[in-house]
């Protein structure tokens, strides 16, 4: 469930960014590149408008009088500011550059965002402010009372609310955990062993262990046997009808093996990203 607005592309972007154009020679780039320490690669840009990206790999077989226009590689993703950072690094792990040009709507640059840019936003991100206002956002709407708990959860017991996960955001998720750099589960305890009158046991213990927010991370602990997990726990007092219960019922999830990994085709962002860009690209000719 999605409590708070997710972190944006331009939230991150760096906005400044250096450039190189159509018909500056390989020779030049390269001295660039070998001059600066934080650049391996360039934009190219006709003006404002994105044409091709550059990087030190493509300037290694080609002669030093080349223009970049010849060299460059014009099929090329790009991001909106207006993109969500999660997507965005979905993009760059599952191609695997480290760099991301940004355009508006009229395929003007107007940023970069990096692999650093995506790690800065997921170490950045406010979990307790969204446990909170999820939790404020229950009682209000169930009008019931709810606390916050911080505990290990075992993933067994967890019934999930989102039936499918990207293969592409396991790969990191999974690296996060190794490292101990993952952030907690957010659950909902829908009280289990404290049905109301009105519920028999069978009906009351349907989705009472409610996983809200860490679908890729469970099943990435799922896949290198981590058995339990460090969670925010909302607990209700009394059990009530949940929306994402239903959900789960209605797609037949019962446990994190439910969850379906999509690794059969191509994340449809990335599709999105290449037909902006065959839109907003000049017709240069290598």
């Amino acid at each position: 469930m999605k409590t708070e607005s997710q972190p944006r592309v331009q939230e991150y972007m760096t906005r400044e960014v250096a450039t190189v154009t159509p018909d500056d020679t390989v020779a030049a780039v390269a001295r660039r590149i070998a001059e600066s320490d934080n650049h391996s690669g360039f934009p190219v840009c006709g003006g404002r408008r994105v044409e091709g990206f550059v990087s030190a790999r493509d300037l290694l077989l080609a002669e030093d009088h080349e223009p970049m226009f010849r060299v460059m590689s014009d099929d090329i993703l790009v991001a909106h500011p207006e993109m969500s950072v999660q997507d965005a690094a979905r993009v760059i792990l599952r191609s695997g550059i480290q760099k991301l040009p940004v355009v508006d709507d009229a395929g003007h640059l107007v940023g970069i965002i990096s692999n650093a840019d995506v790690i800065r936003s997921q170490i950045e991100r406010a979990t307790p402010s969204k446990v909170d206002k999820l939790t404020r956002t229950l009682e209000s709407i169930h009008d019931v009372t709810a606390r916050e708990e911080r505990r290990e959860v075992p993933l067994d017991a967890l019934v999930p609310t989102q039936g499918t996960v990207y293969a592409d955001e396991l790969e990191g998720r999974i690296y996060e955990l190794k490292r101990g750099l993952a952030e907690p589960l957010v659950v909902i305890d829908n009280g289990t062993d404290r049905p109301t009158a009105a519920q028999d046991s069978a009906s009351a213990s349907n989705g009472d262990f409610l996983l809200a927010d860490g679908h890729h991370r469970v099943k990435a602990a799922e896949r290198i046997g981590i058995e339990e997990m460090d969670a925010y726990v909302i607990v209700l007092d009394e059990p009530v009808d949940l929306g994402m219960a239903r959900t789960a019922k209605a797609e037949d999830l019962d446990s994190i093996a439910d969850i379906e990994v999509v690794d059969y085709a191509r994340h449809p962002l990335v599709e999105t990203t290449e037909r902006l860009q065959e839109d907003n690209t000049g017709g240069r000719t290598k």
